[in-house]
């Protein structure tokens, strides 16, 4: 059953390690197939180095396991979540990468300062408010999806593929596993550029603000680079760095 998927998932999670934005087993990689209506995700607890495409486990969208031996990550709530709540995606990945994760725990939002950032996010990448006692006391990981949900503010999850969750970590998506492991990689590196930049200039940094980049077919086209798309500048703005 959705051999493919479990092929290309299984692949995903191993990038996400190659590409260095997860250690021990703090991460996972899950893709969706829309005719079937079925996810496969990477199993709970599993070390990468032991992991194989056949223990990728598929559920429903009600999280119940279709088919495999060992349970799915702890994270399947919240990636159902963003299955239901955004239907042009087909992947979703969950890190703790050092830098996005470190803007995260902070509670910060990650501006645009520049065209890398512009490239992949039309905005700044938000974070979300925190999660209440009652949230987190029962159902904390569906209740993380739609919190991801809400940061959005009805915005096209295509032309923002990822959120910061407040006090955790950060989530990304794309129309395929692969795609929302690139996502997720471009990131921690604008998460580390403005970490950089923020250092460089602690007292206060101003300049141009990008709102980032319109493309025809984020869905037909690679990255949101350079066909297809226009540079907007919506205006010089001053952040306080504190």
């Amino acid at each position: 059953m959705l051999e493919q998927l479990k092929e290309d998932v299984f692949r995903a999670n191993l990038d996400i390690v190659r590409h260095g934005l997860v250690i021990m087993t703090f991460g996972n990689v899950s893709g969706f197939d829309r005719a079937s209506g079925l996810m496969v995700i990477k199993p709970s607890g599993v070390s990468y180095s032991e992991m194989t495409a056949s223990d990728m486990v598929v559920t429903d969208l009600s999280g119940n396991v279709i088919e495999g031996t060992l349970s799915p990550s702890t994270d399947t709530p919240t990636h159902l979540a963003l299955y239901k709540a955004f239907p042009g995606i087909g992947g979703v990945v969950h890190t703790h990468s050092t830098y996005a994760t470190a803007w995260a725990q902070a509670g910060r939002a990650i501006p645009c300062l520049g065209t890398t950032h512009a490239d992949y996010f039309y905005g700044p990448v938000p974070v979300t408010r925190r999660l209440t006692a009652e949230e987190t006391g029962k159902d904390y990981e569906y209740n993380t999806g739609l919190l991801i949900n809400e940061a959005l503010q009805g915005r096209d999850p295509l032309t923002m593929p990822a959120v910061l969750v407040n006090s955790h970590a950060p989530f990304t998506w794309g129309v395929t596993p692969a795609m929302a492991v690139h996502i997720a990689v471009i990131l921690e590196e604008v998460a580390w550029q403005f970490f950089r930049s923020a250092s460089r200039h602690r007292r206060r940094l101003t300049g141009t603000f990008l709102t980032g980049i319109t493309c025809a077919s984020m869905a037909t086209a690679p990255t949101m680079g350079k066909k297809n798309k226009q540079l907007i500048i919506l205006k010089c703005t001053d952040i306080q760095l504190v």
